[in-house]
């Protein structure tokens, strides 16, 4: 049945710090719109860091338009994959990685918490060491700053340590940034196309003009879905974060605004993706050794043709957009830790996953050359992702989007049984799916210079894991559920779609604040 709406109640305090963990959230305190799932999806790719991927089809050798094509089709695609993961919070009421335990079950829910957490902690990471620089770099053409370490030190640390107070406070607090972001930052790029609107040539030609020879002309479509990739990554890494952010939004909410909206956010990340491709095309005219693939430095590129006005405004998008991408980024691991370890609240958990980030930014920085390495963990992290989240959507499509939401919490509970016990708290099906198409993806991953899969030259030097791991998830994980049918109790009243039931009893819930320790087990009927 319809849940039925409860009255909202007033908004918190900015100030007041969020309680709430992943359990539950209570109807009246769901006030957030669908419009505020676009600010903060968009806020936190509305940044530096984005720019930086921004920049990569020039890095690839591609031309401006032939970039602007493989930019267009990355951030569409993405949009697509990604869009339909946010009504899990509006109808559970609680984050994507306890959300999944309906499809991987009670205890496989941990693989979405953990795929979040190493997800997080390197877009932070990069958002940190971006940002960081910007600053640094600005302040020194501004101010004459010395560039030494204790400069970074200093930058990293007062960044880090206002990214981390704003994720303590919580969900409101990240979203009045992210109403101060997505309009300071959209009006800063607007006036980076003032700065750099003179000298901006749209007929650069990069490497693959007709003059070049064969061996070039031939890396062609490897460097353009290759660049359409690492564009598509960035959609695509918001998948399990988004639930953190939609579960504020009423359940009687249409799931279609929830998924235009988490849409749309991608589709204007075109924004400071099209800046960074527009600007990395004229410092590879203007500035070329800052774009040499080799040793990439589109922040110190930026900065070297900027006009002597523009460097506060880069200075300024530094911050704000930094603040952007590491709250969203660190506000979802805290709550994703608290879940896996119940013992942690959302703000204990925080300051645990923030103060580990931060060593790991430090030691990153300062002690090994990791920022090659954070690209390729990034790249592999969300090659690993994207089928959980198709195990994630095409569960969601065969439930019907029926979910029973106590069930969903066993796990947070330390409680046992429950429609999604399956096989002592794993189902196995959905795991395979996931873990299958997961190696698949990781074999044939091709990121020259970086990493290559042992089948990653299968394919002429296309990377084709993420559309290979994609099909696979999806084929392998409706095939399982034909082959070996869920319980009956696992789907609403109106049944499977796509998927055969069986009678199967369900354990009663036992453990910490069951209703009904001694209940029988659930008689479930025939699907």
């Amino acid at each position: 049945m319809p849940e039925t709406p409860a009255s909202p109640a007033a908004p918190p305090s900015l100030t007041e710090v969020e309680t709430h963990g992943v359990e539950r959230i209570p109807d009246a305190d769901r006030t957030a719109t669908p419009f505020d799932l676009f600010r903060v999806a968009f806020g936190g790719a509305n940044t530096f860091s984005t720019c930086v991927l921004g920049a990569f089809p020039i890095l690839f050798g591609l031309s401006f338009w032939q970039g602007l094509a493989a930019t267009l089709l990355g951030v569409v695609v993405g949009g697509l994959i990604l869009c339909p993961m946010a009504v899990f919070g509006p109808v559970n009421g609680t984050n994507n990685a306890v959300s999944s335990s309906a499809h991987l079950g009670v205890h496989g829910r941990v693989v979405g918490s953990f795929l979040s957490l190493l997800t997080a902690v390197a877009f932070f990471s990069i958002s940190v060491w971006s940002s960081g620089d910007a600053l640094v770099g600005g302040a020194h053409r501004l101010f004459g700053l010395d560039r030494g370490n204790l400069s970074y030190v200093v930058a990293y640390a007062l960044f880090a340590g206002l990214v981390l107070a704003v994720c303590v406070y919580g969900f409101r607090f990240m979203l009045f940034v992210n109403k101060i972001a997505v309009t300071s930052a959209t009006v800063l790029f607007l006036l980076g196309a003032i700065a750099f609107g003179g000298d901006f040539d749209p007929s650069y030609a990069g490497a693959f003009t007709a003059s070049a020879d064969p061996a070039t002309k031939a890396l062609f479509w490897p460097s353009f879905i290759g660049a359409a990739l690492i564009v598509l990554s960035n959609p695509v890494s918001f998948g399990a974060f988004l639930g953190d952010w939609s579960r504020y939004i009423p359940a009687h909410t249409p799931r279609r605004k929830v998924v235009t909206a988490a849409f749309l956010s991608q589709i204007a990340t075109l924004l400071p993706f099209v800046f960074g491709l527009a600007t990395a095309s004229l410092i590879a005219k203007q500035a070329p050794k800052y774009v040499d693939p080799a040793a990439p430095d589109f922040v110190g590129g930026l900065l070297a043709i900027s006009p002597t006005w523009f460097f506060l405004p880069v200075c300024l998008l530094a911050l704000i957009g930094g603040m952007s991408t590491g709250t969203t980024s660190l506000y979802g691991t805290g709550l994703d830790f608290s879940s896996v370890f119940p013992r942690l609240s959302r703000v204990q958990a925080t300051l645990v996953v923030g103060v580990l980030s931060i060593a790991f930014i430090f030691i990153g920085r300062f002690g090994l050359n990791l920022v090659q390495s954070i690209s390729t963990f990034a790249t592999m992290i969300i090659t690993c992702t994207t089928p959980w989240m198709v195990v994630m959507m095409l569960g969601f499509y065969t439930r019907r989007g029926w979910y029973d939401p106590d069930a969903l919490q066993v796990f947070n509970r330390r409680q046992r049984g429950g429609r999604y016990w399956f096989s002592h708290g794993w189902n196995w099906r959905g795991m395979t799916a996931w873990w299958v198409s997961a190696v698949i993806g990781v074999l044939f991953t091709d990121i020259p210079g970086q990493f290559v899969g042992p089948l990653g030259g299968l394919a002429n030097g296309v990377d084709i894991s993420l559309p290979l791991s994609l099909a696979v998830a999806a084929v392998l994980f409706l095939a399982l559920l034909r082959l070996f049918p869920e319980p009956r109790a696992a789907y609403g009243p109106h049944g499977a779609r796509l998927a055969r039931t069986a009678e199967s009893p369900v354990p009663p819930i036992t453990g910490p604040g069951a209703r009904d320790e001694n209940a029988p087990a659930l008689a479930v009927e025939g699907g």
